[in-house]
């Protein structure tokens, strides 16, 4: 189940690229992606400072059976610089996106302190 979304949050849905060298390997011990503490989106690298929530998305069979499968690992982020960002891995890549698997959801900026532009200005 997803949390809830938070005040101010825009919706984006692009894909990021993960910084090679920033994964955990004890995630992916457990069959699960390790997030990426550094990302590129828009040109601009974005360090995770903070993981504030976790979760995963489900979906039942499309041939009619009870089962259900694992679509979706989610993540709701801190950044260094203050944005709050909801990150997804795609467990099966879109048809003719195998590469982008990490997306960027939404995205909210601080209320509090001096304006953090995002990377589009």
């Amino acid at each position: 189940m997803e949390p809830a979304s938070g005040r101010g949050e825009e919706f984006v849905s692009e894909a990021i690229i993960p910084i090679e060298d920033s994964f955990a390997s004890a995630p992916m011990v457990r069959g699960e992606p390790s997030l990426p503490k550094r990302f590129r989106w828009r040109d601009c690298e974005y360090s995770v400072s903070g993981v504030l929530d976790s979760w995963k998305s489900y979906s039942t069979c499309k041939g009619g059976s009870a089962e259900k499968y694992l679509r979706k690992h989610w993540y709701r982020v801190r950044t260094a610089d203050g944005l709050v960002m909801k990150i997804y891995f795609e467990r099966q890549p879109r048809p003719g996106q195998s590469k982008k698997r990490w997306w960027l959801a939404t995205v909210v900026r601080p209320e509090a302190g001096p304006h953090v532009p995002l990377a589009d200005g």
